[in-house]
């Protein structure tokens, strides 16, 4: 079939826009990158084409103000979220976006469009705008060729930078706990759910970020009753601490010492005093000495125990006692807290 005057136009005119052939793929003057993130569980890809300064007047040259701009260059910038986020604190759900800005001399204008197959902004219309958010550019170092950085990493956020030239537009990027917590129930009904490790992490995750609490309180149990450990028990313990659960907390602490070893008891024990819970600390410091007297961690929490009752010569004398047996990696920072006991400082402040 002879390809038509039509098919003709339509061909030469992309290839005079730099379109790719239809016919072959061939190198392109302005080179495809892509740059991936994770955020929590949450995945980022921002997939573009790079075109090059080349001494080209850039802003308010080659690009316009106040029109829209593809944000790269040939077919359409395009950034994918693995499940649902927020940009500068707007909702966006999760799926693949279409990325044009309008840029102007004080601010820009970030568009997240449900088409995300179109070439360039050619076509482009505002009402598949999925999302619109208006962000400050900033200066930047030269970057010739037009670069997307994901940086500023947060436990549960980003910042996802365009720069070219010597400019740079940033927008941030989050994952609701709820997201993540989403994620991990995901998890628990696949292969995670088949051992202990899956439910522990994930009641570990949420004590630690203070979310989904009552739940994670499930998942912890729901580990040691497939296998009790140390780990399982002290995750339990601290979820019943941040559910106001005193006396069950104080429980599980004391399980959780009869259950590890020397070492994992001790710096449990360590872990409290940086939570600033002494009281809770020197508990667990009194389990260690009673379970492991001879250990030298034994020592050092007969030391601890002995700083938090008054008696600094007692303190000072199971520090030495703990000094032959501790490892070469140990021995400054012991010699340094018997320095401070000696000087009758409270070592567990």
């Amino acid at each position: 079939m002879p390809i038509s005057k039509l098919g003709i136009c339509v061909a030469a005119a992309a290839l005079e826009l730099g379109a790719q052939s239809f016919v072959a793929s061939t190198p392109r003057a302005s080179q495809r990158a892509a740059v991936t993130q994770r955020i929590a569980l949450t995945d980022i890809t921002v997939t573009y084409h790079r075109p090059v300064a080349g001494g080209r007047k850039i802003w308010d040259g080659v690009i316009p103000y106040g029109q829209v701009w593809r944000a790269g260059a040939n077919e359409n910038t395009t950034i994918e979220f693995s499940d649902p986020v927020t940009v500068e604190g707007q909702p966006l759900a999760q799926g693949t976006y279409g990325l044009h800005m309008i840029p102007s001399a004080e601010s820009w204008t970030v568009i997240f469009s449900k088409n995300a197959t179109s070439w360039g902004s050619f076509t482009y219309k505002q009402d598949e705008d999925a999302l619109r958010v208006t962000v400050k550019p900033q200066v930047s170092d030269l970057h010739e060729a037009l670069t997307y950085d994901i940086d500023d990493l947060k436990p549960s956020s980003a910042v996802v930078t365009m720069r070219w030239e010597k400019l740079a537009v940033p927008f941030r990027v989050a994952v609701a706990p709820e997201v993540t917590a989403q994620n991990l129930r995901n998890q628990l009904r696949n292969l995670a759910a088949y051992s202990w490790q899956g439910w522990e992490e994930a009641a570990s995750w949420c004590m630690s970020e203070k979310v989904n609490l009552d739940e994670a309180l499930k998942w912890a149990d729901r580990s040691i009753q497939m296998e009790e450990r140390f780990e399982n028990v002290v995750t339990r313990a601290g979820l019943l601490t941040l559910l106001n659960r005193g006396e069950e907390a104080a429980a599980a602490r004391t399980r959780a010492a009869e259950l590890g070893n020397a070492m994992q008891v001790y710096f449990y024990g360590r872990q409290l005093q940086t939570e600033k819970r002494k009281a809770d600390a020197i508990a667990v410091y009194r389990q260690v000495a009673k379970r492991f007297p001879t250990h030298w961690l034994g020592h050092m929490s007969q030391a601890r125990v002995a700083v938090a009752d008054g008696d600094f010569p007692k303190a000072a004398q199971e520090i030495r006692a703990a000094q032959p047996d501790a490892p070469e990696q140990q021995k400054t920072n012991i010699e340094n807290l018997l320095k401070r006991v000696q000087d009758r400082e409270d070592i567990n402040g």
